[in-house]
């Protein structure tokens, strides 16, 4: 018994030595703690450059598997943030938007509908007042609005109505912002 076990403590000590070896530092969420972290990869052939304008368009429709996590392209949104804030990127060189239509809209409800719906505070609040302080733009489809009959008084007055998130997806990326799509 004894045996089984010494031989099995040393066999995962030797799989872990190669990711103990790495000494990869913690990753840091200076930006939006409840978003992804970013660690500091050094020698990295692209890295956060301070000098650099950084525009980049989140296209949120999914929601979490779990009502107690944020949306994805929040999550997204939020360690980007994290890695050109870790980086020393000034604000004035962040340029960040993000359009929720579909499921995702939910994660935009303000929070009694949120409650009244999953039952629990909504989770996502306050990454919106973050990236917003920030500077996010966050934008929702009116289209889907109406389609779906959601009035706008249910959601975070942190969020502004556009007519269309495909215009949104459409004129931001011809302002030059790279769209990523959750």
């Amino acid at each position: 018994m004894f045996t089984t076990f010494f031989r099995l403590a040393v066999c995962s000590l030797l799989l872990a030595l190669p990711v103990l070896a790495q000494g990869w530092p913690a990753p840091v969420a200076p930006a939006v703690p409840q978003a992804d972290g970013y660690v500091v990869i050094p020698h990295a052939a692209i890295a956060p450059d301070p000098n650099f304008d950084y525009r980049a368009l989140f296209d949120a429709t999914k929601m979490p598997s779990k009502p107690d996590a944020i949306v994805p392209a929040l999550n997204a949104a939020g360690g980007q943030l994290n890695d050109l804030v870790a980086g020393k990127v000034p604000r004035g060189r962040q340029h960040f938007t993000v359009v929720f239509h579909g499921p995702a809209v939910d994660g935009i409800l303000d929070d009694a509908h949120y409650k009244q719906k999953y039952g629990i505070p909504n989770p996502n609040l306050p990454v919106l007042a973050e990236m917003k302080k920030r500077g996010v733009e966050l934008f929702v489809c009116g289209q889907h609005l109406a389609a779906e009959k959601i009035d706008p008084k249910t959601l975070s007055t942190l969020v502004t109505v556009a007519a269309d998130a495909y215009l949104v997806l459409i004129t931001y990326q011809q302002r030059g912002y790279g769209a990523m799509w959750f």
